[in-house]
């Protein structure tokens, strides 16, 4: 499945649209403001939450919680490294590499098949990139991901 990420640049707070390959909204994603630490919701095109993301405030390094429902069903982590970020998906046991401020970098699971890839899209009108995610993949879990890497890609850039 391809999806595509445009970040709505005159916005309140964070707001994403998420799209298909014909241009049609999918999901939308939608920022809580004043709030302490990162609170992103996803929704379907019938405007149901199909996705919570939560950052975890006390942690030593980025560390988010993906809710579905009331379930947790993945925490992000950065983890510690000296020269290029890396994340872990914990609960699927994901592993994420790649360049993550050009926005490319790829979602592999424990036996190194691809989840999911993204591309950054150049020459847009605020930030946009390209998701291709496995069609075996869980799509929701797989793009909150992508959400998590973004906000943590965001707030390295405004510190």
């Amino acid at each position: 499945m391809r999806l595509y990420i445009r970040q709505k640049i005159f916005s309140w707070g964070d707001s994403f649209s998420v799209y298909d390959e014909n241009g049609d909204t999918q999901y939308t994603v939608e920022g809580e403001v004043f709030t302490f630490g990162k609170k992103l919701h996803l929704y379907d095109r019938s405007n149901r939450e199909i996705a919570y993301i939560e950052q975890q405030l006390f942690a030593f390094l980025p560390r988010y919680v993906i809710y579905r429902g009331d379930t947790a069903v993945a925490e992000v982590v950065k983890e510690f490294t000296f020269f290029h970020p890396e994340y872990t998906v914990e609960g699927p046991g994901w592993h994420v590499q790649g360049d993550f401020f050009d926005h490319d970098y790829s979602v592999t699971d424990t036996n190194g098949h691809n989840v999911a890839s993204v591309e950054k899209e150049w020459f847009t009108l605020g930030d946009a990139y390209c998701i291709d995610i496995a069609s075996e993949a869980d799509f929701v879990t797989a793009l909150a991901v992508v959400l998590v890497i973004d906000a943590c890609i965001e707030a390295q850039r405004r510190n």
